[in-house]
Order: C-alpha cells, then structure tokens, then sequence
C-alpha cells in the first residue's frame, strides 16, 4: 500500500450547500493527488449523476457517499453514508424524503424572517442555487446581496444557527431510522464530526448506537483533538473515516484534503486497490 495515498471522504457539491460541480471537485482532487473522494451532499445523491461518469471517464475512484440529517433526542446529528447502491430505494426514498422536508422548512424559514422585518424572498433565493435544493446557506447569501449581514458566519449567528429566531428543523427523521435506511441500503453509517458535538452524555449515548465508525480524522482539527474519539472508535472495532468537509467558496478557510483517509481505509470501503 501507497504511504502517499490520501482519500478525502467529505464533500460538498453545488447539489447541496457546496459551490464547486461535481466535475471541479474530481478535477481538483486530481489535481491535489489525492487517490479518491467522496461527495457527501446534505440529503441527496443528485450529484453522482454527473460525477460517477466523470470519474469514470477520468479513471478516478469515486466512493458514493450521501450526509444525512437526522435528530436524536431532540439534537442535531449528521450521518455519512458510504458505499449503497445509486438503485438503493432505501437511500433514493430516504433522500427524496429530505427534499421535502427541506423545501417546507424554507418556506417556514422565511417566513419568520418576515416576522423580524426581514423580507426575503423565493426570488431572491433562486438565482443563488447552482444545483440542487435551497439550503441555509442559499437563505444567508440572499441576506448578504439584501445588506442585512456581511457573511454567512453572521447570518447563522444571527438568524440562520440553531436555536437563532429564524432557525426552523423542519420534520424530525429520527437517527435510528436513518441507521435502519442505510442498513437495509447496503450502506456504511459513519457518526459526522463528533468532535463537534458539546453535550458529553449525548456523545457517550450515540458511541452506543449501532454505526459502521465515525468520522475521526475532520477538517482542521489538531491531532490531539482528534486522538480521543479515534481511539474510542478502535476499541469498538469501528471504522475511523476522515474529510474535510469542503464547501468551496462558501468556507474559503476549508481546502479540499485538508483532511483524508489512508488506503486501507478507503480500500476497506470502496474495494479500490491502488496500482
């Protein structure tokens, strides 16, 4: 095995909240050397349409992968998924159920913005969204063009976040039947940056849900911040994947491979042997 080999596994594309295509992404990875990737797009798997026949075209290896929503007690958790079928109707019904849910709670984002004196409209959100389904990051570059904030950082301290006046979760896709999806998909559950999550007992409960690994190795973080939850991940035989969670221009502080797996890794989910 290559000891240069490094595979990111967490992508945006422009089919969710990214604003790179899926051919810049595979043209970029190329370019940076890595051995692979994955677009991990929030919800959907609209993207591998033109991003598995470029790979392919490019002789580039192209884990499928998808970053799902979910809510565990009343939180907030992602959940990777690598590995499914793009015939899957586990993972196609479970992403077009996010498309949903997604599109109602837009509607009702910007209607508390109207209740704030904030009068932002599905016009105004339109022309921003290159690919796929209106995201908040659509919403806060439409409040950025309006004047009401200066970035994205602002608009999601200010409104956007969670637990800010405009915020709103949409319907709740619960973490357990999110696992049962992928399970009956074929797929990989990977817990998303738990390096992110504040609340101790929330993680020490979720390290005891049924998931394939988590995510270990993530954007920018240090080594030793990373160390804990890795060795965790060891002891219980899970897989420990890593990515940067690059989102292009919209976290210009995220270059692509900041983050990365080792062949192994990638070898272990994708089936992928390097020459």
């Amino acid at each position: 095995m290559s000891n240069n080999f490094r595979a990111d596994l967490h992508v945006h594309s422009l089919f969710s909240d990214g604003t790179d295509t899926p051919e810049e992404l595979i043209d970029a990875a190329i370019q940076k050397n890595l051995g692979g990737l994955s677009i991990t797009d929030h919800d959907t798997i609209e993207a591998y349409k033109r991003a598995k026949p470029y790979a392919e075209s490019r002789n580039f290896p192209l884990l499928l992968g998808v970053e799902f929503s979910t809510v565990f007690r009343t939180e907030s958790i992602h959940v990777l998924c690598y590995g499914f079928s793009l015939e899957s109707q586990e993972i196609v019904q479970l992403c077009e159920r996010h498309q949903k849910r997604r599109l109602q709670r837009n509607s009702r984002i910007l209607d508390k913005l109207k209740g704030l004196h904030i009068h932002i409209e599905d016009k105004d959100v339109k022309p921003l969204v290159l690919g796929g389904c209106i995201g908040r990051p659509h919403i806060a570059l439409a409040l950025i063009r309006k004047g009401v904030v200066s970035s994205v950082k602002e608009a999601f301290q200010k409104y956007l976040g969670e637990r800010r006046p405009a915020y709103d979760p949409g319907e709740a896709i619960s973490l357990e039947e999110t696992l049962d999806c992928i399970r009956k998909g074929g797929g990989k559950a990977i817990l998303a940056h738990p390096t992110l999550i504040i609340r101790k007992r929330l993680l020490k409960d979720l390290l005891e849900m049924p998931f394939d690994g988590l995510e270990g190795y993530y954007c920018l973080l240090s080594a030793q911040e990373e160390e804990p939850l890795i060795k965790k991940a060891r002891e219980k035989g899970w897989i420990v994947t890593g990515g940067s969670d690059y989102h292009g221009t919209i976290k210009p502080h995220i270059p692509l491979g900041c983050s990365w797996v080792n062949e192994e890794t990638f070898r272990l989910l994708y089936g992928f042997k390097a020459s």
